[in-house]
């Protein structure tokens, strides 16, 4: 039986799907279609009326380079289940509808988060795409201490925080989380390579429509104010650190930074999540100053690639001769 796809640009439109990863949920397609900024769109491969497999595609568009830009992304490579047939022979099929979809409306499409390095590699290659090693941390967060692993100056920055008047807690209201994104918003600013979504995806944090168990923001809190945060995503064992900041440098003696994200480890590993990722560490470059502070919470750095595909052909046969 022949492989069928349907796409869905409207969250209303979605039937029951099977599946757990957050990444190609519904839930947060239905976050990202209320978004301004975002453009969601859902893949669903069909065998008969039987769903087997489901690829999350997202459009963001940048008003910040080159003008107005848009990038589709997706994370991973899919979810599949309810079949026999191997998970790539249904990749190839959302891959090549996927880059017919979006190959002339999107400046770059890009794979990201790819939990198994070679998996889809022919049918990427076939597809025009080229690959760039990426890392990724990866703490391991099941054991009995959490800071097995940690560096000796990052459990002292622990401490010291704390003892020197930092609180820590989940972020509920509206006017807590909104604090939160303007911190992160003037953190975020000077930083072109990373982008920031609207507020409104952040909003949906305080809901009590956001699906439980879906994310959680934690701030760092000093006399009232707020001063540093982290917001983590959950799919299946492990939490995503997708966003987190601290105002360092005005409170550098309580590590704001460091405590936002210690408490998202510590909340994941207390609610049965047996890994923590960092969603951004980087290219392979000897020196990165966000890598070297991740991987002093204890994680271990693992290599993986991204495969991009651009706009114009001429540059992505140039890129395809460089990076393969």
């Amino acid at each position: 039986m022949a492989i069928r796809l349907t796409t869905y640009e409207h969250a209303k439109d979605i039937p029951e799907l099977p599946g757990t990863n957050v990444f190609h949920s519904t839930d947060l397609f239905r976050i990202l279609e209320q978004t301004p900024g975002y453009r969601p769109v859902l893949l669903v491969a069909f065998e008969g009326d039987k769903p087997i497999g489901k690829l999350l595609c997202i459009t963001r568009r940048n008003f910040r380079l080159l003008g107005f830009t848009e990038k589709t992304y997706v994370y991973g490579v899919g979810e599949y289940f309810n079949t026999e047939r191997k998970r790539e022979e249904i990749f190839n099929e959302l891959l090549t509808y996927f880059t017919t979809l979006y190959k002339e409306g999107s400046f770059l499409l890009e794979f990201r988060n790819l939990e198994e390095p070679l998996f889809g590699y022919r049918y990427f290659r076939q597809n025009g795409y080229f690959p760039v090693r990426w890392l990724r941390v990866r703490n391991s967060i099941h054991h009995e201490q959490l800071d097995k692993w940690m560096s000796a100056s990052r459990k002292r920055q622990i401490a010291r925080g704390l003892k020197n008047g930092a609180s820590i807690e989940i972020a509920s209201s509206l006017e807590d989380i909104r604090a939160f994104f303007m911190m992160l918003k003037k953190y975020y600013s000077p930083k072109v390579h990373r982008y920031l979504p609207d507020f409104h995806l952040f909003a949906f944090f305080s809901e009590d429509s956001f699906p439980a168990g879906m994310g959680k923001i934690f701030i760092v809190r000093y006399k009232e104010k707020i001063i540093g945060g982290s917001v983590c995503l959950f799919s299946d064992d492990t939490a995503y650190l997708m966003f987190s900041a601290g105002m360092r440098k005005s409170y550098p003696l309580l590590y704001p930074g460091v405590l936002a994200v210690w408490e998202a480890m510590t909340y994941a590993r207390e609610h049965g999540y047996s890994h923590f990722e960092f969603i951004e560490a980087g290219l392979p470059f000897k020196k990165f100053s966000y890598r070297d502070f991740i991987l002093r919470f204890g994680g271990k750095l693992l290599s993986t690639r991204r495969w991009f595909k651009v706009r114009w052909n001429w540059l992505n046969r140039l890129l395809i001769r460089i990076y393969v």
